[in-house]
């Protein structure tokens, strides 16, 4: 107890506060503004990252938003006209691929699948077409405000068109054998 009594004795005095005031105090302070300015760099860093993946995920919807209405008039498009659509189309899959999202893997592969059959049912556009559209949009970008739900709806859909797929062969269990 008596070192107590020493230090406080000390910083008590004109020598002790001189370093305690000159040396002691402006190095915490500084440590401690350090401390402080890394937080507010970090977190303005993770908001700045953050937003730039957003306008990433934005920009590789609509250009699958962009691949589907040209999917949809498909038939009424000319040859120049249809590569540059399957051209777009391919860079929205890739870009949609890439994104560091949960589901991006599968959004892009029902996003391709959907592409393909808006591209078959555009011969017959009308009503259906534009709902098949409408419904194409809105799931994107229900992907893009909530990814770990629509990739859930994603997975299902691809599950569902995998099995209306397979041949009926396939499909059939051998029988058990009566041993």
């Amino acid at each position: 107890m008596q070192w107590w009594n020493d230090l406080v004795d000390w910083i008590a005095s004109d020598e002790g506060w001189r370093i305690v005031s000159g040396a002691i105090i402006p190095f915490v302070a500084i440590v401690l503004a350090g401390i402080i300015g890394a937080g507010i760099g970090r977190s303005g860093v993770k908001r700045l990252v953050a937003q730039r993946d957003f306008e990433t995920r934005v920009a590789a919807v609509a250009a699958l938003v962009s691949a589907g209405q040209n999917a949809a008039r498909w038939h009424s498009q000319g040859a120049d006209a249809r590569e540059h659509a399957q051209q777009v189309a391919t860079e929205a899959h890739v870009a949609a691929r890439l994104l560091p999202v949960p589901g991006a893997d599968l959004a892009a592969d029902w996003a391709a699948h959907q592409l393909e059959a808006m591209r078959v049912n555009s011969v017959n556009f009308g009503l259906n077409s534009e709902s098949t559209l409408a419904e194409y949009q809105n799931r994107l970008v229900e992907w893009v405000r909530h990814p770990r739900r629509a990739k859930q709806l994603f997975s299902s859909d691809l599950d569902r068109w995998d099995y209306e797929n397979r041949p009926a062969e396939e499909l059939q269990q051998p029988a058990p054998n009566a041993s």
